[in-house]
């Protein structure tokens, strides 16, 4: 990787949507802290993130999109109350992720095995920019290695993963003070406060 910070916000843009396409892991600013990206269908940039944070794949990640069209793929319509899908839209977009009744399509690896997914549709202009971009939507979890707290700025991803990522996204971080709430959709339950 040859990130320069000083790089402009839409050339890092470009280098991380090419980074992406071509099976690359990235990192990027979202709500609370610095993220790792990767396309959710491609195994191998998912094996190669999850190597990255040395964190068991059977925890899965979440998903983020910037809008509700980039989200529905990954959601079982069929199995969620209507009740339940407004109270989605009505938080998104926003820091709030929720677990979803998962589509029958969904790789296995995107959800650990668990029978909901997490989504999330943010509201974090950099993170949206970047969904918006790639067209689709994106794995979401923190940039650090499994247990250590999570990076918060370009820099301090690029100090502890150097050329192991494809591409940063260098911008700012959103004014959240911890990661994003988790509930379930369908019984309303705290996953994560």
């Amino acid at each position: 990787m040859n990130d320069s910070s000083h790089v402009s916000f839409q050339a890092g843009l470009e280098r991380c949507i090419t980074a992406l396409k071509s099976g690359g892991v990235i990192a990027y600013p979202t709500e609370a802290v610095y993220g790792f990206g990767c396309d959710p269908h491609d195994r191998d940039a998912f094996e190669r993130l999850f190597a990255l944070k040395q964190r068991p794949s059977t925890q899965g990640v979440l998903l983020i999109g910037a809008d509700f069209e980039q989200l529905r793929p990954y959601i079982d319509m069929d199995a969620l109350p209507a009740e339940a899908l407004q109270r989605v839209r009505d938080s998104w977009p926003g820091p709030h992720t929720w677990i979803l009744p998962r589509a029958s399509g969904v790789p296995a690896w995107i959800t650990g095995g668990h029978e909901g997914i997490a989504l999330r549709m943010t509201a974090h202009e950099p993170a949206a920019a970047l969904c918006r971009a790639f067209g689709a939507a994106l794995v979401s979890t923190s940039a650090n290695r499994h247990g250590t707290p999570p990076a918060r700025d370009a820099e301090g991803v690029r100090a502890a993963f150097g050329d192991r990522l494809d591409a940063v996204l260098d911008a700012p971080i959103g004014d959240a003070s911890r990661p994003t709430s988790i509930r379930d959709a369908v019984t309303g339950a705290i996953i994560r406060a």
